[in-house]
């Protein structure tokens, strides 16, 4: 509600000349608030009237074209009953809104079907974000109340099984569709429930795609190609939302398809286009706390299915050490991400999740496994213009007392910011030629010597 200052004179009459206390008192909603609330409480009404009307058990086995036809029969009465006309135009939006409550998500069903939205971000019932081309946006979306966003967040985790109540006051759960979702509620919520929807690309973004958004020049894709046929261990760093399980989707597409395939993650995303895919996924403990399978179980499993590469949708905890012991043992090849904000910092990491096995190994052993284990870091971020780009390519090349030794092979240089917040770089080569290109030229790819000079240009 807007509120607005008034004077206590104004209010009550009083002579000008007494002190300039001030109150506040609530102003008039305006024209647009009222049409808002107004078609709010008309939706919400013909909901419920709507339910009274019809057998929702019947509803699995109809089709929504079925279910349309059926309910704008009944929405025409029900309007007819409430002396409440609306034009055409207003009633189909009134009619796909009550099939978005019977069918989806409610409100947040327009969010999910606009294809430029990657991410959902509800919070409380009157303020919805999303994000689109990396940039957040607030947008006119909004829940009847409370209760109306705890009823759809409700209906999203008992789809899957879990429950969300004051006991349990926090979820990690998936739509049907693979989009991710968190959602948290009071006590831990003061405003208002907080629910979070990474949505699920449709259509999977490959290397090209990546190369025609500006993500990674061509040529560098190149010797992702390369990095990958020669099979070498490749870890993907970047912040939250910087594109991490995008670029692993699209390197993984340079794996041969005779090669078997197990990817392992918390929440099943990648898109392998490749036949022999053994897809695991994790799960959660149950109401009773039991029943919790981890990735560290996942990756330990994944050892006894003659896999030929493993793929960890991302590192967060014990499992790291596990993956630097697969990669170690003749499962080169393998990738994986972890969330880092610089190459050097992904290892230290690393370095902590080994830790965090507890296995007892000493500092210097675990920076041994590191340099052994991971030949390749790709630092990937989503920079201030909201564009996501390959900021760095690194060599691990082995170890120099107790520090992992790391070579900068191509990097992203910004040089400044056009007047519309744009930013400006290039695609550089820092001039060191790496050492996997023996192992390149041994897997029978020879990439050009000029590709790794300071004065190359890159598309």
């Amino acid at each position: 509600m807007n509120w607005t200052l008034k004077r206590t004179e104004e209010v009550a009459g009083q002579p000008a000349d007494e002190p300039d206390e001030t109150i506040v008192v609530p102003s008039e909603p305006s024209e647009e608030e009222q049409k808002r609330k107004g078609w709010l409480e008309l939706k919400v009404d013909i909901h419920r009237a709507l339910l009274d009307r019809i057998n929702l058990s019947a509803l699995d086995k109809m089709t929504r074209d079925a279910i349309r036809t059926e309910v704008s029969d009944i929405i025409a009465e029900l309007l007819t009953e409430r002396h409440h006309p609306l034009n055409r135009s207003e009633r189909e939006a009134l009619i796909e809104d009550v099939l978005d409550e019977l069918l989806g998500l409610g409100p947040l069903e327009p969010l999910l079907q606009d294809d430029s939205i990657t991410d959902i971000l509800v919070n409380g019932p009157d303020t919805v974000f999303v994000e689109r081309f990396g940039l957040l946006e607030r947008v006119q979306t909004e829940f009847q109340g409370e209760r109306h966003l705890m009823r759809i967040i409700q209906k999203i985790v008992s789809a899957v099984g879990r429950r969300i109540d004051e006991s349990s006051p926090f979820v990690d759960a998936r739509l049907a569709d693979g989009s991710r979702v968190n959602a948290i509620i009071a006590p831990l919520a003061v405003d208002g429930s907080l629910l979070s929807i990474r949505k699920f690309a449709k259509k999977r973004i490959d290397i090209d795609k990546l190369i025609e958004l500006g993500s990674v020049p061509e040529t560098m894709a190149e010797v992702m190609r390369a990095i990958v046929q020669a099979r070498k261990n490749v870890l993907i760093s970047g912040g939250t939302g910087s594109g991490k399980t995008t670029l692993l989707n699209a390197m993984s597409s340079f794996i041969d398809e005779r090669e078997r395939i197990v990817t392992i993650e918390d929440s099943a995303e990648l898109q392998l286009q490749q036949e022999h895919v053994a897809r695991l996924e994790t799960r959660p403990a149950n109401v009773e706390g039991n029943g919790e399978v981890s990735q560290r179980d996942l990756v330990k499993n994944a050892l006894r299915m003659r896999p030929d590469r493993i793929i960890v949708g991302e590192v967060r905890a014990g499992e790291a050490f596990d993956m630097l012991q697969a990669m170690n043992t003749g499962h080169d090849g393998s990738m994986t991400t972890v969330h880092a904000n610089t190459p050097r910092d992904s290892l230290a990491r690393v370095e902590q999740m080994v830790g965090m096995s507890g296995i007892e190994i000493d500092p210097r052993s675990a920076r041994a496994q590191i340099a052994s284990a991971i030949d390749i870091v790709v630092q990937v971020g989503r920079l201030a213009d909201g564009h996501r780009r390959v900021m760095s390519v690194s060599e691990i090349t082995g170890m120099e007392s107790e520090t992992i030794t790391m070579q900068e092979i191509f990097r992203f240089a910004i040089s400044g910011r056009k007047e519309d917040g744009t930013i400006i770089g290039k695609f550089e080569a820092t001039g060191i030629r790496p050492k996997f290109l023996h192992d390149t030229h041994a897997a029978g790819i020879e990439l050009p010597a000029d590709l790794f000079r300071p004065e190359y240009e890159f598309d």
